[in-house]
C-alpha cells in the first residue's frame, strides 16, 4: 500500500493515530420456517423492534441536538415506514422468522433504491443501518459500530451511519477516514459540526491493518500510512500554526485590506446556536427549518410551536443578520403529508418551493410565525425559497411573504443551474440570492451528493460551478443586491478567498469553519481573491483549479 493515500478532505484539523475500523455488518439471519400459529407472536416482535430502534435514534438525535437530530429523527421515519412493516409482517404471515423477514423485506427495499436513480441510491446507506439495528436486536446482539477502546484512535470504516457520527466521542476519536461519502453526505455535514478531521471517499481504506499508525490531514484528504517521526513532527507543527491563525483572528470577516465579507453561520435549529455564537458568527447565513417538521410525518407543527423555535434563533442575534429558509421538504426529506410516495424520482420532482406551492396552507403557517417570530426583536430577517428555478417561481414566493405581512426582504436560492443563469430575471422579484452550492453541484453534473463514486463532480472547486457563481454574484452586483454562499463551498478557507474573489458578498458554513475561513481572508487582499478566482475559473479541472487558487494566494 502506497505511504500516501488520497481522498476528499471534509473536516478541517490533523489527527494521528492507530487505525481501528468499525465493526462488521449484522450476519444475514438464517431462513427457518415458522408454524403457522407462530406468525402473530413474531410480527409483534417485529413491530417491538421496529418501534425501539425508532426511540433509539431518535433518543440519540436529542443527544446530538442541530442537524445531527434532523438527519436521525429522519432515519427513524425510514424505520417506521408503514409500507416496510407491512411487508415484513406478510413475509412472517407466510412462514418468516421475524428477524429473515425483516432482512428480506429490506433486502427488497435496498434493490428500488439502489436502481432509482443516483439519489435515491445515496440512501441505501442508512437504510442498511436501519436494518442492522433492527436485526440486530431481534437476534439479541450488539448492534456493530463505533470499537469499544480505551485510547483514543482513528477510525476507519466503509462508510458511517449518522446514529455512529452524531455520538462519537472527539476525546476518543481523533479523526475518522471512510470509503464511501461525499463532501456534502451527512457524514461530512456531522464531522464538521463535531469539530472531527475526517477524510472519505479514499479507496483502500479499508486495507488498512488493525492498528496501523496514519496521520489524517482533514485539509487536503491525505492520509499518511505509517509515517515517520518526520513527517509527524511536520504535520504537528502545521497543526499548531493553524490553531495559532485561528487564535489570532477575531472579529468581523474582512480580507487584509478591509473589504468585508460577513461570515455568517449555518443552524439546523436552536441547538446550533451556541456554538454559532461562540464562534463569532455575525448572523444566520441559513436557518434549516425542517428539524420542526420532521417530528411529526402526518401533519404541520402548530404556528405556536414554529414561533417559539424561530424566536430563540433570533434572539441570538441581536442586530444581526438571519436568513431563514423555509421548509424544503422531498427528495431526500420525505414527509407524508407533503410529498406523494410514487414519483419516479423525487429529486427532479414536487421539492422545496414546488412542494409548498402546492400546499400553500403550510407555506402560509410558516410565513405567520416567521412575521410572529421577529415582533420587537432587533434582528434583520431574510427569508428565502430552496428550489428556485425561474422568475415565475421567486415571483409566487414573494407574493406569498407580502400576503402574510412579512416585514422582511424576500429572497431565492439559487440551486438550480436556471437560476443562475437568469440570475437578473430573478432578482426582478427577490431582493437577494443565496447559493447552495451542493445542490447547484448535484444538479449541474448529475451526480448525486450522498454517492461517493461520483464525489469527483461534488467537488465545489470544479469551474463550471464557479462559473455559476461568477454569474450569479455579477447579476446580483449589476442589480444593486446582495449574493451570498450557504453552501459547503464557504467552510474550504481557500475556496471562501475564491467566493469573495468571484464577487460574493457573504459566507455562511458550519460554526466549526468559521475560525478557518476569518483567519484565511484576514491574510489576503481582495485583489489576490480575485486573482486567484480568476485563475481558478481558467483550469479544466478541480484539482487543477485548487491547486491554481492556491498558487496565487501563497504568491508563488
Amino acid at each position: 500500500m502506497d505511504a500516501t493515500l488520497r481522498g476528499v478532505g471534509v473536516s478541517h484539523g490533523v489527527a494521528i493515530g492507530a487505525a481501528r475500523h468499525m465493526g462488521t455488518a449484522v450476519l444475514e439471519p438464517p431462513a427457518r420456517q415458522i408454524a403457522g400459529e407462530e406468525a402473530p407472536r413474531e410480527q409483534a416482535r417485529a413491530r417491538r423492534a421496529v418501534e425501539a430502534v425508532a426511540a433509539d435514534l431518535v433518543a440519540r438525535g436529542e443527544l446530538a441536538g442541530g442537524e445531527a437530530q434532523a438527519v436521525l429523527e429522519a432515519q427513524a421515519m425510514m424505520a417506521q415506514d408503514p409500507e416496510l412493516l407491512a411487508d415484513v409482517e406478510r413475509r412472517i404471515a407466510v412462514g418468516s422468522t421475524a428477524e429473515r423477514a425483516v432482512y428480506d423485506a429490506f433486502a427488497a427495499y435496498r434493490a428500488l433504491l439502489a436502481g432509482a436513480g443516483e439519489y435515491l441510491a445515496g440512501r441505501v446507506a442508512d437504510l442498511d443501518d436501519v436494518r442492522n439495528r433492527i436485526v440486530a436486536r431481534l437476534l439479541g446482539v450488539p448492534m456493530p459500530g463505533v470499537p469499544d477502546s480505551d485510547e483514543p484512535y482513528v477510525l476507519i470504516a466503509r462508510d458511517l451511519a449518522p446514529a455512529d457520527t452524531a455520538l462519537l466521542d472527539p476525546a476518543l476519536v481523533l479523526g475518522f477516514v471512510t470509503e464511501e461519502g461525499g463532501p456534502t453526505s451527512h457524514s461530512a455535514i456531522l464531522a464538521r459540526a463535531l469539530g472531527v478531521p475526517a477524510v472519505v471517499a479514499l479507496p483502500g481504506a479499508g486495507e488498512l491493518a488493525e492498528g496501523t499508525m496514519v496521520a489524517v490531514d482533514g485539509s487536503t484528504g491525505e492520509v499518511l500510512v505509517d509515517p515517520t517521526p518526520g513527517e509527524r513532527a511536520e504535520l504537528s507543527r502545521a497543526a499548531e500554526e493553524r490553531r495559532a491563525a485561528l487564535a489570532a483572528a477575531s472579529g468581523p470577516g474582512a480580507t487584509s485590506d478591509g473589504h468585508k465579507v460577513p461570515l455568517l453561520a449555518n443552524v439546523g435549529g436552536p441547538a446550533d446556536v451556541a456554538a454559532a455564537v461562540e464562534a463569532g458568527a455575525e448572523g444566520v447565513g441559513l436557518f434549516r427549518t425542517e428539524f420542526l417538521f420532521l417530528d411529526d410525518s402526518e401533519k404541520a407543527p402548530s404556528e405556536e410551536k414554529q414561533v417559539e423555535a424561530y424566536r430563540e434563533v433570533l434572539r441570538a442575534f441581536p442586530e444581526g443578520r438571519v436568513v431563514v429558509r423555509v421548509l424544503d421538504a422531498g427528495a431526500d426529506k420525505p414527509l407524508d403529508f407533503l410529498t406523494p410516495s410514487d414519483e419516479p424520482n423525487p429529486a427532479l420532482g414536487v421539492r422545496g418551493l414546488r412542494t409548498l406551492l402546492v400546499h400553500p396552507e403550510v407555506l402560509r403557517g410558516q410565513l405567520r410565525a416567521l412575521a410572529k417570530a421577529a415582533e420587537g426583536l432587533p434582528v434583520y430577517l431574510e427569508v428565502m425559497a430552496p428550489m428556485v428555478a425561474d422568475r415565475t417561481d421567486a415571483r409566487a414566493f414573494a407574493e406569498a411573504c407580502r400576503e402574510a405581512g412579512l416585514e422582511a426582504k424576500f429572497g431565492a436560492m439559487v440551486e438550480i443551474p436556471s437560476a443562475a443563469l437568469r440570475a437578473r430575471s430573478v432578482l426582478q422579484e427577490v431582493e437577494f440570492l443565496s447559493l447552495g452550492t451542493n445542490d447547484l453541484a448535484q444538479y449541474t453534473f448529475a451526480a448525486d451528493r450522498q454517492v461517493g463514486a461520483v464525489s469527483r463532480l461534488q467537488d465545489p472547486w470544479q469551474p463550471a460551478l464557479l462559473d455559476l457563481v461568477a454569474l450569479s454574484a455579477e447579476a446580483a452586483k449589476a442589480e444593486g443586491k446582495s449574493c451570498g454562499v450557504c453552501g459547503e463551498a464557504a467552510s474550504d478557507p481557500t475556496l471562501a478567498c475564491v467566493l469573495t474573489g468571484l464577487g460574493v458578498t457573504s459566507l455562511s458554513m458550519s460554526a466549526s469553519a468559521l475560525p478557518y475561513v476569518r483567519a484565511t481572508l484576514a491574510t489576503h487582499t481582495l485583489a489576490q481573491c480575485e486573482r486567484a478566482a480568476a485563475a481558478a475559473r481558467a483550469a479544466e479541472s478541480a484539482e487543477e483549479a485548487r491547486h491554481a487558487a492556491a498558487s496565487v494566494l501563497s504568491g508563488e
